[in-house]
């Protein structure tokens, strides 16, 4: 297993550096990249076809660099500086835990003063020359491609909160343990959460910014899709922790042409230190599974990647909004549900039966899906569409 991407580079090149970098959070930051990708490509097709339209929005201009504003830059810069100078005097501490180091008091007093003053006076000046006796106002055309950008960035915030708060609820013993590492590590992230969190915060923004959120739903959701089996790439190269069961059995002979990894692993050298010593290892992460496991990240990326494509292919086909998402809602949590059966997670009494939060979940998403596609054959017949104008 690689926990940073320096392990990585490292095994394919040979190459010794010091990055950090964690395995796991580089996955988590091209999955976003691809997504955007993807809901850029499909706000601009939506916008071709005239299902969406470009708003008009106004700013303000001329105005002097406010009290409020230079306050939150110098607050902002000084951290940056406090915590970058921080990190290049004492680089091979930052780059052995980043999140420790980050959310630790370590840093340099001297740095963050100096780009808190130059971020300061710089934003003053700048105001200066462009400040008019009379604040004008500026009527912009916004296309919703050009929202592409804000609705990654809110959907990333959003959806790691939510991720990380889901994960901590299910795991509080380790809170207690290490809160630090627990709250700001990019190790363990419940999916469900995220998606439930980013999917509410998200339809606010992009309602509040002319797109309907269920136009949105659909130019998102094979993005998201896309954005899971990127970001279980980044499960499996660490070993996060998300593997299954204990797999003892052989692989069978119709799955001959799969190499042994694929059917069952140790996981050694995984990020989260699970298992027995490596003889002879020396480092951080030197522990390896007892017995080999089920690597169910591999599947779910897999999967992901197959139901990617359906939906990549019917999104031009499906002519009713919102229906692609509620497809992917069933796609998911069918998914999910199928993995669960095999992946080791905290299991709860519910009615009697012995069950996973993630498999609930997705129980919920695939009933959740399959009311949305009629209540979406009712909304897109009634019309409630409302038509864009061109208006602030």
């Amino acid at each position: 297993m690689y926990p940073r991407i320096s392990d990585l580079i490292k095994d394919l090149l040979g190459t010794d550096i010091s990055l950090p970098v964690q395995t796991y959070g580089f996955f988590v930051a091209l999955a976003f990249i691809f997504a955007g990708w993807v809901v850029y490509i499909e706000l601009r097709r939506k916008e071709r076809e005239s299902i969406i339209l470009p708003h008009e929005k106004i700013r303000i201009e001329g105005k002097p660099a406010s009290i409020q504003l230079l306050a939150i830059n110098a607050v902002i810069s000084f951290f940056i500086g406090y915590k970058l100078v921080g990190v290049l005097l004492n680089y091979s501490e930052f780059a052995d835990s980043p999140q420790k180091f980050i959310f630790s008091s370590q840093g340099s007093w001297w740095g963050g003063i100096l780009l808190a003053i130059a971020i300061t006076l710089w934003t003053y000046f700048e105001k200066q020359k462009k400040k008019t006796a009379k604040p004008i106002e500026v009527r912009e055309l916004i296309h919703p491609r050009q929202l592409t950008g804000n609705i990654i960035l809110v959907a990333a915030v959003s959806g790691i909160i939510g991720a990380k708060l889901f994960d901590v609820i299910e795991h509080l013993d380790l809170l207690i343990k290490d809160p630090v590492h627990t709250l700001f590590s990019f190790s363990g992230l419940a999916f469900y959460g995220g998606l439930i969190t980013a999917a509410f915060v998200l339809s606010v923004y992009v309602e509040r910014n002319h797109i309907p959120w269920p136009v949105n739903a659909d130019v998102v959701a094979p993005a998201l899709m896309l954005a899971y089996g990127i970001g279980r790439m980044g499960c499996q190269l660490s070993g996060d922790g998300c593997w299954g069961m204990v797999n003892p059995d052989p692989k069978p002979d119709w799955l001959a042409f799969l190499p042994d990894w694929m059917w069952a692993f140790k996981y050694p050298h995984n990020v989260i230190n699970e298992g027995g010593l490596i003889p002879g290892c020396v480092g951080r992460n030197c522990h390896v599974l007892d017995q080999p496991v089920f690597p169910t990240p591999i599947y779910e990326t897999i999967l992901a990647l197959i139901f990617f494509g359906t939906l990549w292919f019917f999104r031009k086909r499906i002519k009713l909004h919102g229906v692609l998402f509620s497809v992917y809602l069933i796609m998911n949590g069918s998914e999910r549900l199928l993995i669960e059966q095999i992946r080791v997670n905290i299991r709860y009494d519910f009615l009697g039966i012995k069950v996973t939060q993630a498999s609930v979940i997705a129980v919920l998403l695939i009933m959740t899906g399959i009311g949305l596609i009629f209540f979406f054959k009712w909304w897109n017949r009634k019309k409630f569409i409302k038509p864009i104008i061109n208006e602030p």
